[in-house]
């Protein structure tokens, strides 16, 4: 069943989730920019010039110029957003608030020195409230949806066509996990790969290892990948860590982490199901960053490469998952192996018939810094292996300081592994997955690496 919004029902309302951030996003970013008084200037001076800069809608783009708030925020706009533009105008908050009501702005403001509207009837749709009435609108957003309706008439038409010819004769039909991947993300693999050295004594072996996995992948395919990883001080510094962010955009470029950028394919997401992932999850008391502007590091590309190789393009859609395991206080790992239940329950809702696979990236024993750099701990992480095969939701018990003093400094991002195991069908009380592949290596470069796939039955 889609994800429920009650809200949907409050009349005159429009609640700003991950579906308007997503949908709003640039014209938001552009409303952010008349924060700067040279930029306030520029708009002025021509506005469809300054509104060319911004990759939003055409629709958009004629509600700003309409000034229909109500429009805008319709196609994402958020109103604390979109105030800069009306105090761009010289308009106050009251003014605002009121053009959007189809009231005369001294109608408004007797009505609010009368004590403001009354809930009443004001609740949900249908009721005889005051806030019942057609919504106001300019002039331009009704001439362009008489435009827009033959338009936007075809093209639901044929998405629901798409939609029903995808799932065939079963209405109910919903996304599913098929399986978890697990895979260390070690940026020395990347650079391996960037410059034709995957066939050196060296690396050789390493490689080798995941061609049953490329194999595998080419006959299980997903359509979209959940992909957990961390941040490497890339898109995240010390001003803004979020301890579980999720990239909700329609692609995301590879970042240049100092080197340039690696020459692999842009990641494509999925915004439909990762709005959906976002708003359930939340609404199971998870607290996660919505992040609409993202740069994808080694953390995702890497394991991208050791499972689909070099492609011209990636063969699957993407939603990027950052987990803080870089400044401490990080996640548990049962905070994390909870999270991978939700994060479950939020796919298996979903009302498309899409298969996911969920990734945990990152380990396995490696240390980075300081006296003790270079630590492997190849029985610990072969154990970990096990345990997390049999017997996860033990294994998640793990205390931070375990991992620190076994498996090295940076070997807490097995935590994330934990997300997507979790996620599988066994931990709520299903069959116990099939271990289609499992590959250890030491070393590559500074890290030991780990891989695993589980498939669900």
């Amino acid at each position: 069943m889609p994800l429920d919004k009650p809200y949907l029902d409050v009349p005159g309302t429009t609640i700003f989730d991950a579906d308007q951030s997503r949908k709003g996003y640039w014209l938001n970013q552009f409303c952010m920019s008349l924060m700067q008084a040279e930029n306030r200037a520029r708009f002025k001076q021509d506005e469809d010039a300054y509104l060319a800069e911004w990759p939003m809608t055409d629709e958009q783009r004629a509600a700003v110029r309409a000034r229909d708030l109500n429009w805008a925020m319709r196609t994402g706009g958020n109103i604390y957003f979109l105030a800069k533009l009306g105090a761009t105008d010289g308009l106050s908050f009251q003014q605002m608030a009121g053009s959007m009501t189809g009231m005369s702005e001294l109608q408004y403001r007797d009505m609010m020195i009368a004590g403001g509207r009354s809930p009443e009837g004001n609740r949900y749709l249908g009721e005889a409230g005051d806030a019942q009435g057609p919504m106001a609108r300019s002039d331009a957003w009704k001439a362009w949806e008489l435009a827009q309706q033959a338009t936007l008439a075809a093209q639901i038409i044929g998405e629901h066509a798409a939609r029903q010819a995808e799932a065939g004769t079963n209405a109910a039909s919903h996304a599913r996990i098929t399986a978890s991947v697990y895979s260390s993300h070690v940026p020395a693999i990347g650079a391996a790969i960037d410059l034709g050295k995957t066939g050196e004594p060296y690396w050789q072996p390493l490689f080798a290892g995941y061609e049953p996995s490329k194999q595998w992948m080419r006959e299980n395919q997903p359509d979209v990948v959940f992909l957990v990883y961390n941040d490497h001080a890339t898109s995240f510094d010390l001003g803004t860590i979020p301890t579980f962010a999720i990239g909700t955009a329609a692609e995301f470029e590879p970042a240049d982490e100092g080197y340039g950028p690696r020459p692999v394919p842009k990641v494509m997401g999925h915004p439909e199901l990762a709005a959906h992932i976002a708003q359930s999850v939340i609404q199971q008391d998870f607290d996660l960053t919505i992040v609409n502007n993202l740069k994808v590091d080694h953390g995702l590309t890497v394991p991208m490469n050791l499972l689909f190789g070099s492609p011209q393009t990636w063969p699957v859609k993407v939603i990027p998952f950052h987990v803080n395991v870089v400044q401490y206080p990080v996640p548990s790992g049962q905070r994390c192996f909870a999270l991978g239940q939700a994060i479950r329950r939020a796919i298996e809702s979903f009302d498309q018939p899409l298969k996911v696979q969920i990734w945990g990236t990152g380990g396995m024993s490696h240390q980075l810094q300081g006296p003790r750099a270079g630590l492997i701990n190849q029985e610990w992480d072969n154990r970990f292996l096990d345990r997390l095969i049999a017997e996860p939701a033990a294994l998640a018990t793990l205390p931070h300081i375990d991992y620190v003093r076994e498996a090295g400094s940076e070997g807490i991002e097995l935590v994330m592994w934990l997300i997507a195991r979790g996620a599988m069908a066994d931990v709520a009380g299903g069959p116990a997955p099939h271990v289609a592949q499992r590959f250890y290596h030491v070393p590559a470069s500074n890290t030991a690496v780990g891989h695993l796939i589980l498939e669900n039955p």
